[in-house]
């Protein structure tokens, strides 16, 4: 696979303005095809997220190649993701990136938009257009837990560790979890897990729907290979219309829905085999 490259857009949260080097933002992206693959890729700090990782997710979604259809997530190393870097909260905080302190400081304004640059990094994952696989083994704590709820499937290792840590440290969960998490267990459940913020080990994923698949470490690169595989053999227009479907399910009534499967019908119909617009 080719390395993708592309500049670094202004509008980040490092002191200058920009999303800082690879090894600042801890990832990796690669593009083969239809496949795009973001690995996190702090193994040394079990890929424990700043503010560029999250500058750097969202430069990711902007640039996205139109041919993709598939955005795989995944870690290096023994975990996929501990979540926020703890230097974030240090009065020093993260070279050129500040500190929770000095976004503190920032006026409501400012810290909303700080707040959702970062959510951006992880809203794009869940377009229609593309389908999201979180590659999870060992921990994926906090940031990282919200990460692999960001993607539409889950495919974790047998050793892989949910947490939602937010709480514990007095925080709240921001980065586009809280939705999906409910959406996934139910409201009793997810308040349990968060509240608590207690461990989840691959079993309880699994029987609760946190988890599509669970294979063994060994196994899981495979896995993912093999529903990459079967993703890509559907239509691409038809997949895509198909998750718009899904995605507005919940909100809609049985009627609503039955219009908006009418709408996405006929749009099949006439690219497909022609007729009157």
């Amino acid at each position: 696979m080719a390395e993708a490259k592309a500049p670094h857009r202004r509008g980040g949260f490092t002191a200058d303005g920009s999303a800082g080097t690879s090894a600042e933002t801890g990832l990796r992206y690669e593009v083969d095809g239809e496949i795009a693959t973001i690995t996190l890729d702090r193994p040394d700090k079990r890929n424990a997220q700043t503010f560029a990782t999250w500058s750097e997710l969202a430069r990711i979604g902007d640039s996205l190649p139109e041919q993709v259809r598939v955005v795989v997530v995944r870690g290096e190393g023994p975990s996929f993701s501990a979540g926020i870097d703890l230097r974030m909260f240090t009065p020093e905080g993260v070279p050129g990136q500040g500190s929770f302190g000095s976004a503190a400081r920032l006026g409501a304004a400012s810290f909303e938009q700080t707040v959702r640059q970062a959510q951006q990094g992880f809203l794009w994952l869940r377009r229609p257009e593309i389908v999201s696989i979180a590659a999870v083994h060992g921990h994926a704590i906090g940031a990282g837990f919200q990460l692999a709820l960001a993607c539409d499937l889950r495919i974790v290792a047998d050793d892989v560790k949910f947490c939602m840590k937010e709480p514990a440290l007095g925080l709240v969960p921001d980065l586009t979890g809280t939705k999906p998490l409910v959406e996934l267990v139910g409201l009793a459940k997810a308040t349990d897990i968060c509240l608590t913020a207690r461990i989840v080990e691959a079993d309880e994923a699994l029987r609760i729907g946190l988890a599509e698949r669970v294979v063994t470490r060994d196994e899981l690169a495979d896995a993912v290979r093999d529903k990459t595989t079967e993703l890509l053999s559907t239509n691409r227009d038809a997949a895509a219309a198909t998750k718009r479907l899904l995605q507005g399910a919940a909100g809609r009534t049985l009627e609503e829905q039955s219009a908006a499967e009418r709408a996405e019908q006929a749009a099949r119909f006439k690219a497909l085999f022609g007729g009157a617009s």
